[in-house]
């Protein structure tokens, strides 16, 4: 017997809760017509007949008809009636109230909220050959609060890889695309959609379809971007290109990230390997933290996506709990992939220091601190943080990451390294200029500092009649910085010594020989 998926799981449960006789339910959804699918199989798993109650019909039946014994119920107080009528018949029902919802808003609601708190009331004591249940679709998770008491909140999860798979399935034999997913194309496929709602996966298949005449995985990653970018609650952000050989030293950590990699193999989820949680970056700015978290996301092969907890808030009451909801949601949706919470301790500051922002800071770091402890995904979480001692404590405890790493200003060699990764990236990788000067004329420079000395130099060659740059442009042009060594020393001071006993080094520690070593490398 194949193994439920998530939306079948939840359906039993509502299955489950309409037979405990609960008489209002409340899922969270904005997709009616795949939720109302696997509601009425719930509802017909109970023994209950359901129908369908919207403003623009009324009562109808599943083929979406109106019979004469509902007429007149496009009034919600009307349907109301009627439900609490059919309490005393003889056969049980189910009533799934598409826009509910709206009418319980504002002041003028408060007709339709106390009728609706009468039924409620009242069902339960209904005999049970002629029980009667509610269940209000709604795109929020915010019940009034004179019906909490009452309504059961079941928050409907995205669609997993097996129901985007049988989505797939559907379109394959209606378009006869057998031959077109041969050779894993049909597992890509799946992959670039999941993360989708159900409705947005089978658009993005079928743009596919009309575009190319096929299915194509990348077209499909792509239109996921535009539909998850939408959203606006979280930003897709473009991986960096060359993985972790872009980045400039922290070996220590680089290390540590490729032994995590191998976690997500089939053979570590045979041998029962768990999925790494994350890493916590703490060090000074520009040193590679931001840097390193793109970089994961290409040497693993996984989306990025970048969440800014401060943009998240609201003023308005319950609106940030949402916000962060529909960010874990889709999260999870979208299993395996790299999170990335750039200077967290800057989100998540009001939660300690006392700010009065009504407790939208602490409420929110609850919420990211219970989905980081429970959460069951594959998703890969990376934060940076600049300042140490902003950072909430319950934050730092074990399993929340499974690494803490402090990022320190690079060492020769590292300085070495990243002066190569910014002349590659600047195309002037075959450049021969004399590293050991160039590393020493840095030193106490950050990594930022360092890249950013190659399109000062390429700036005075280009003035020069165009000429390559040399060893001399680049250190003329570190003379003119001022670093952040010595304008932050005592902030470094103290990050230093906070993270001498609290965090990992990323970096490899420095070698006296090390200058003779790179005296003749070439970059």
């Amino acid at each position: 017997m194949s193994e439920l998926t998530r939306g079948q799981k939840v359906a039993a449960d509502v299955s489950a809760l309409l037979r405990a006789r609960n008489p209002l339910l409340w899922v969270v959804t904005r997709e009616e017509a795949r939720v109302e699918a696997l509601l009425v199989e719930a509802a017909a798993a109970a023994g209950y007949v359901p129908r369908m109650w919207d403003a623009a019909q009324g009562v109808t039946d599943l083929s979406g008809k109106t019979s004469r014994e509902f007429e007149g119920t496009l009034d919600v107080g009307a349907a109301l009636t009627m439900i609490g009528d059919r309490s005393n018949g003889k056969e049980r029902g189910v009533w799934i109230m598409r826009d509910m919802h709206e009418w319980l808003e504002g002041t003028i609601g408060f007709l339709t909220k106390r009728q609706l708190r009468n039924l409620t009331r009242s069902l339960p004591g209904a005999p049970r050959e002629s029980a009667q249940a509610i269940i209000v679709l709604s795109p929020k998770g915010e019940v009034p609060a004179e019906l909490a008491g009452h309504a059961t909140v079941i928050d409907w999860p995205m669609p997993d890889r097996s129901e985007i798979a049988a989505i797939l399935d559907v379109l394959i034999e209606q378009y006869e695309l057998g031959d077109m997913l041969k050779n894993g194309q049909r597992d890509m496929a799946i992959d670039a959609a999941v993360g989708l709602s159900g409705e947005e996966a089978q658009a993005c298949y079928s743009r596919s379809l009309v575009q190319l005449r096929k299915i194509d995985p990348v077209l499909v990653a792509n239109e996921k971007k535009r539909v998850v970018s939408r959203e606006r609650v979280v930003e897709w952000i473009e991986p960096l290109k060359g993985g972790l050989d872009s980045v400039g030293g922290l070996d220590n950590l680089k290390g540590w990230l490729n032994v995590r990699r191998s976690a997500y193999s089939p053979a570590a989820r045979a041998y029962g390997l768990p999925a790494p949680k994350g890493a916590l970056l703490v060090g000074i700015p520009g040193t590679g933290k931001s840097l390193t978290a793109k970089a994961i996301a290409t040497a693993w092969s996984v989306p990025l996506i970048k969440v800014d907890l401060g943009a998240l808030k609201s003023k308005f009451v319950g609106d940030s709990e949402a916000n962060l909801r529909k960010v874990f949601k889709l999260i999870e949706a979208i299993g395996r992939c790299v999170v990335w919470f750039d200077e967290i301790e800057k989100a998540l500051q009001g939660a300690t220091s006392g700010s009065a922002d009504g407790g939208v800071s602490s409420d929110a770091l609850g919420a990211v601190l219970n989905w980081m402890q429970e959460r069951e995904g594959e998703a890969f979480v990376i934060a940076t943080a600049n300042n140490a001692e902003s950072l909430p404590p319950e934050l730092l405890r074990k399993g929340r990451f499974d690494e803490l790493w402090f990022v320190d200003l690079p060492t020769t060699q590292e300085r070495v390294a990243v002066l190569g990764a910014a002349m590659r990236q600047h195309n002037r990788g075959e450049v021969k200029v004399d590293a050991a000067k160039v590393a020493k004329a840095t030193e106490g420079f950050t990594g930022s500092e360092i890249a950013a000395i190659v399109p000062d130099a390429l700036f005075t060659a280009f003035n020069d009649n165009a000429r390559e740059i040399t060893t001399k442009d680049l250190i003329d042009a570190a003379a003119s910085v001022v670093p952040l060594s010595v304008t932050a020393a005592d902030k470094i001071g103290k990050l230093r010594e906070w993270a001498a006993t609290r965090a990992r080094p990323a970096s490899m520690p420095e070698v006296v020989e090390t200058a003779k070593k790179v005296r003749s490398l070439d970059i």
